[in-house]
């Protein structure tokens, strides 16, 4: 049996890119120490995530106060991400940043190790005015690593079945689903475990995990920042919908070793064939339906 340890983190960044690197460099011995092979770290860990969410008219003083406070712009081959690179040896790391293009901005995901960069994504839905900030993605991709074929996505990419579908069809074994997930901005709960928001967080990790019977790696923020409060919850979830390890609603590492293919090949072949079963010739309309919808939002 060949079993694949893996690490996911529930931490707090901010816009010092030197502590980044010292709290990734010491999730990365924790993981290590783990015996984990995949460390999966939140959205953001590069400079930080947006102050705050929300959108709407703005005038252009605050359009500029806005966009001066942002997180660093780095480029895929930009020394950045290199020195995560020699951080990360031989260990296969997922983490989010602030990607430039040119001038454009995109809230992007990589995966790397020692060697080189194994996959890159751009998020492609964009919550509470996200979209004034970055550009958006375009598509879903799997890729190769030393742990097995991945995807990634990030944080509101989680509340749609489409993005992890579209994952698991290009044969992605496991998905990481990195985050910058904070609490409900209205109603506050008294804790984080009541807060509604952090159990919608939940709900999306298990039901994605179990509809396409992949391994499911959620990492997600800690702490606050602006007027953000994160709701920490990072998890392993099986593919069955069983939660392996969760650090809870505190920061921390949680770990979990599995053998990947044993464990889809007994969920994939014990009665339940979700992706075999699949009708797509039926799902046209959802499709068609979509699309007159976003023209109609469009022009609205």
């Amino acid at each position: 049996m060949s079993t694949t340890g893996i690490s996911v983190a529930a931490a707090e960044f901010g816009r010092d890119l030197e502590q980044s690197y010292a709290t990734i460099a010491a999730l990365m011995e924790q993981a290590r120490a783990a015996g984990s092979q995949l460390l999966v770290l939140p959205e953001a860990c590069l400079g930080g995530y947006l102050p705050s969410l929300g959108g709407g008219t703005e005038d252009e003083e605050a359009r500029q106060r806005r966009l001066a406070n942002l997180p660093p712009a780095l480029e895929l081959g930009g020394p950045e991400l290199r020195r995560v690179r020699e951080l990360a040896g031989d260990l296969v790391v997922t983490l989010g940043f602030c990607e430039a293009d040119g001038d454009t901005r995109y809230n992007a995901a990589v995966t790397l190790t020692g060697d080189g960069i194994l996959g890159s994504y751009r998020k492609v839905h964009q919550p509470l005015g996200e979209n004034l900030c970055y550009a958006a993605g375009t598509g879903f991709a799997a890729f190769d690593t030393p742990v097995g074929r991945m995807g990634m996505q990030i944080c509101y990419d989680k509340a749609f079945p489409e993005a992890a579908r579209a994952l698991a069809l290009d044969g992605a074994e496991i998905i990481t689903s990195l985050s910058a997930w904070p609490t409900a901005r209205t109603s506050p709960a008294e804790t984080l475990e009541a807060d509604r928001w952090k159990q919608r967080f939940d709900i999306y990790d298990r039901a994605r995990a179990t509809e396409n019977q992949v391994v499911w790696v959620a990492s997600n923020q800690a702490g606050t920042f602006g007027s953000l409060r994160f709701v920490c919850s990072a998890k392993i979830v099986g593919p069955g919908g069983e939660v392996l390890a969760d650090t809870g609603t505190a920061p921390g590492l949680a770990s979990a070793r599995l053998d990947v293919q044993a464990e889809l090949a007994a969920i994939r072949g014990g009665g339940m064939y979700n992706l075999r079963d699949r009708r797509p010739e039926l799902y046209g309309d959802v499709v068609e339906a979509n699309r007159v919808a976003q023209e109609v939002l469009a022009h609205a």
